[in-house]
C-alpha cells in the first residue's frame, strides 16, 4: 500500500466522521495538559525516516523563536521507549510537542503530502480556538481584578485619609509613591506616557490581568500596613506606600516575572464592561 493510499484512507475516515488522526495520538499528562510525541507525529505525517522529520522539527523551532515564543514551552526533548518488531524495546530520542508546536511543524512539513495539508487546516483551527479560549479567560480576569482594584482603592484612600493624606493633590502624591515603588521609580504620568495613552484614558483600564494583580496586591498591602502600624503623617504614609510597592516589585523579580512597566498595554477594559458577562464566559464554547 502506497503512502498516498494511506493518506486518502485517513482523509476518507475523517470525512465520514471518524476522529482526527491528530486527536488519536494526542496525549495528556498528570496535570491534564495535552501534548504530542514527535515519534507519533512523524508516523501520522507519513515520514518513514525519522531523521527527515527531525529537520522539520528544527525549522519549527526556528519559527517558534522568530515568533517571540519560548522554545522550551513548546518543544521538550525526551527519551522514549519504543517496541521493536521482535518485541524488544529500546530507547530513542523524541520531542514532546505543544499544540502550537504541532501547528508550526505542519507549516514546515512536506506540502506535497495530503495529510500535511489536512494537518495545516486542523491545527490552524484548533490553535485559533485555543487562543479564543485563553482570551476569554483573560477578559474575565481583567474584569474581576479591575473591579477589585476600584473597591480597594476606595479602602486605600480611607486608610490614607486616616493617616493624614486629605487633600486631592496630596493623595495624588501618595499614589505616585506606590507606583514609584512598584514601577522602579516611574510615576503615574510616566506610566501613562509609557503606555502611549491619551489624557482621558486611565492606566488601570489598559492593564492586563498580571499587571492589575500586582497593583491590587500593592493597594491591599499598603492599606493593611497603614492601618496595622497606625501610620500618621503624609511623609510617613508616602514612604510606607513606596516600600510596599518596592516589596511587590522585588517579589516579582525573585519569581522571574516580567517587570510591570515591561508588560504590554491592552485595549480599554471599558470595551469588555459593555459586553454581557455571559457572552464572555461562553465565547470559547461557541467558537
Amino acid at each position: 500500500m502506497t503512502k498516498s493510499t494511506v493518506s486518502k484512507k485517513i482523509l476518507k475516515k475523517i470525512v465520514n466522521g471518524h476522529k482526527s488522526p491528530f486527536e488519536q495520538i494526542r496525549r495528556t499528562n498528570d496535570a491534564g495538559n495535552e501534548y504530542w510525541s514527535s515519534r507519533d507525529f512523524a508516523k501520522v505525517l507519513d515520514y518513514s525516516d525519522y531523521r527527515n522529520f527531525e529537520q522539520v522539527i528544527e525549522k519549527a523551532r526556528t519559527a517558534c523563536f522568530n515568533s517571540g515564543q519560548r522554545i522550551d514551552d513548546h518543544f521538550v526533548d525526551v527519551t522514549e521507549m519504543v517496541e521493536l518488531g521482535s518485541g524488544a524495546k529500546r530507547q530513542v530520542k523524541s520531542v514532546y510537542l505543544s499544540r502550537y508546536a504541532c501547528y508550526l511543524i505542519v507549516q514546515n512539513a512536506d506540502p506535497g503530502k495530503e495529510i500535511v495539508a489536512l494537518g495545516q487546516t486542523y491545527f490552524a483551527v484548533q490553535t485559533r480556538k485555543q487562543e479564543l479560549t485563553e482570551q476569554a479567560i483573560e477578559d474575565e480576569r481583567r474584569l474581576l481584578l479591575r473591579e477589585e482594584m476600584r473597591l480597594h482603592n476606595v479602602k486605600l484612600a480611607d486608610a490614607a485619609k486616616d493617616a493624614g493624606v486629605i487633600e486631592p493633590k496630596d493623595y495624588a502624591i501618595f499614589q505616585n509613591h506606590g507606583y514609584m515603588g512598584l514601577y522602579g521609580g516611574l510615576k503615574a504620568q510616566d506610566i501613562h506616557r509609557r503606555k502611549n495613552l491619551k489624557k482621558s484614558q486611565q492606566i488601570l483600564d489598559h492593564m492586563g490581568s498580571t499587571e492589575l494583580a500586582a497593583n491590587l496586591f500593592r493597594a491591599t498591602q499598603a492599606e493593611e500596613k497603614l492601618r496595622r502600624e497606625k501610620i500618621t503623617g503624609k511623609a510617613k504614609a508616602n514612604k510606607a506606600h513606596e516600600e510596599v510597592g518596592a516589596k511587590v516589585r522585588q517579589t516579582i523579580k525573585e519569581l522571574g516575572g516580567t517587570m510591570p512597566e515591561e508588560l504590554p498595554t491592552v485595549e480599554s477594559i471599558k470595551k469588555l464592561e459593555g459586553k454581557p458577562k455571559k457572552v464572555i464566559t461562553q465565547r470559547s464554547k461557541k467558537e
